[in-house]
């Protein structure tokens, strides 16, 4: 499937600077569709997979319906959104999309009203998809873009448009009950069949289903928005012939740096630059990925996860090149995720609170714990509970893993050097960290670190530090969301009281939990 652009698009880009509220209606629906060539039933929003792109301008509000659809009983009929990487203030913090910690889900038959302010001057690259068990999976997920008119690195561009957003993504052909109940009975996280780019890919034996195609001028820059939307997969991004200056991490800028290999943890955005400076021709844009023991899933095969980058006045073909994963020895120049900066250094913070987690795999279960606590969503959410009058840890059941956090404080959590084999992508919602100490490097830094709201824990070890000046309950988790369902989350519920002295609810997010709660299992 192709990426369907919605109408809230590019031409934002054209109108005047100043705020707006930008209505968008999004059905959440099951559509059969084949992304790389095998058809099966998903779940969508309007129908597609990638969904729909939401677009906006700095400063803007997105007021996003959704109208849940489901009636397909092989995944989940409800269904809950949230907009990863978005800024999402205190008293917006109901309308934050985490089922179970800001919200609890919106059933069949029902919809709701997400109202997001887009604060802080945010801008940059985020994307959106179901926050309800493993139900992206399914396919509910879709890019979502902040054009700032004023972008500081602006010169180094000259084309930034619906056409240059990459969606890479995990593709399964089974749907995800069977899934999450093979990997319950196993401990085995699910193999994905294929990766896409853009909504297409191949997998070992399907049909040739073209490549997404990239369409470049001779002579021009392209600022080109990378998202990986997987639920496992580790991406590697490089281009034939090309190198790739990046310029934005997780929404923030950074300083220009130029390599010719990006990795990409699920959930991670990044912005390149590329100069379409080689002879017309077409080339391989490569994707290759990673995720489990490839000889659990014959059907995979990485080689095959690509796009083409087509010069204009060239052919309508393949590039002749071989497909291969990418640079390799003395030609690799990959990115060391240490090594960015942010366009405007800053130090970061000096840390009030200190905060250790340990993150340890139950042999032979799907179970994951945090210092020795597996997460289990309650049946009242965070959010709930704090405005009924919740004040400290013993309010919140031992399962919720709920670490209680004043208000205003900088808080730093340090990831212990880990055996693991597999980065863990931890995810902060509604707010951002400094990164003071990336798993790819020794070094901490705390003078000049960048910002990001997803980075690899594990391996070297890993510090963040974040404020708690937006008080909340902010969902802190693995965006494995295997790993994330097996237990590996935890909830930072910073200031109780400022937020209950902040949120005040619409009458609709209160109808949620009595709706959800009186569903059959089945349509839960």
């Amino acid at each position: 499937m192709k990426l369907l652009v919605s109408t809230v698009s590019a031409a934002l880009l054209a109108l005047p600077v100043f705020s707006k509220t930008l209505p968008i209606t999004l059905d959440i629906v099951n559509a059969q569709g084949a992304p790389d060539g095998f058809s099966r039933s998903m779940v969508t929003a309007n129908g597609t997979y990638p969904g729909p792109l939401i677009t906006a301008t700095k400063g803007d509000t997105l007021v996003v319906t959704i109208n849940n659809k489901l009636d397909d009983d092989t995944m989940r009929r409800s269904t809950s959104l949230d907009f990863d990487g978005i800024f999402v203030n205190t008293p917006n913090s109901f309308d934050e999309g985490s089922s179970f910690v800001t919200t609890c889900p919106v059933a069949p038959d029902a919809s709701y009203t997400y109202t997001i302010p887009l604060v802080d001057g945010q801008a940059g690259t985020f994307w959106y998809h179901s926050q309800l068990s493993v139900q992206y999976v399914d396919g509910l997920r879709g890019a979502l873009i902040v054009y700032d008119p004023e972008d500081p690195l602006k010169h180094l561009y000259d084309v930034d448009d619906e056409n240059t957003i990459w969606q890479v993504g995990d593709w399964w052909h089974n749907t995800t009950l069977p899934l999450l109940a093979g990997y319950v009975a196993t401990g085995i996280v699910p193999v994905s069949d294929s990766g896409t780019f853009n909504g297409v890919g191949r997998y070992n034996g399907g049909p040739d289903v073209p490549f997404h195609v990239v369409n470049v001028v001779q002579g021009t820059r392209y600022r080109f928005r990378i998202i990986n939307t997987s639920a496992r997969n580790v991406f590697t991004i490089s281009i034939d012939s090309h190198n790739m200056t990046i310029i934005e991490t997780d929404g923030n800028p950074t300083q220009p740096m130029t390599v010719n290999s990006i990795d990409m943890l699920a959930g991670q955005r990044h912005s390149i630059v590329v100069e379409a400076n080689q002879p017309v021709a077409n080339y391989w844009i490569n994707a290759p990925y990673v995720g489990g023991d490839p000889t659990r899933n014959l059907n995979q095969n990485a080689t095959l996860s690509r796009a083409i980058l087509r010069y204009k006045g060239a052919s309508a073909e393949d590039p002749s090149a071989p497909m291969s994963l990418g640079p390799a020895g003395s030609a690799l120049n990959a990115l060391v995720e240490a090594n960015l900066r942010p366009l405007v250094a800053s130090p970061a913070p000096e840390a009030d609170i200190n905060i250790t987690l340990n993150l340890v795999v139950t042999a032979g279960k799907a179970q994951w714990n945090v210092n020795n606590v597996s997460y289990l969503a309650p049946e009242v959410p965070t959010l709930v509970k704090i405005l009924e009058g919740a004040n400290s840890a013993d309010d919140f059941n031992v399962t919720e893993n709920t670490f209680v956090l004043p208000a205003n404080k900088i808080v730093q959590v340090i990831f212990p050097p880990s055996i693991d084999d597999e980065a863990h992508p931890f995810h902060l919602h509604g707010n951002n960290f400094w990164l003071i100490k990336s798993n790819s490097s020794e070094e901490i830094n705390t003078q000049n670190p960048i910002k990001r709201d997803v980075a690899g824990v594990g391996s070297t070890g890993t510090i963040m530090r974040f404020s708690t000046a937006n008080p909340g309950p902010w969902f802190f988790h693995c965006h494995i969301f295997w790993h994330f369902q097996a237990g590996l989350a935890t909830v930072m519920a910073s200031g109780l009281e400022e937020t209950r002295k902040q949120v005040d609810p619409t009458k609709a997010w209160e109808a949620l939990c009595p709706a959800y709660d009186a569903l059959p299992a089945d349509l839960q």
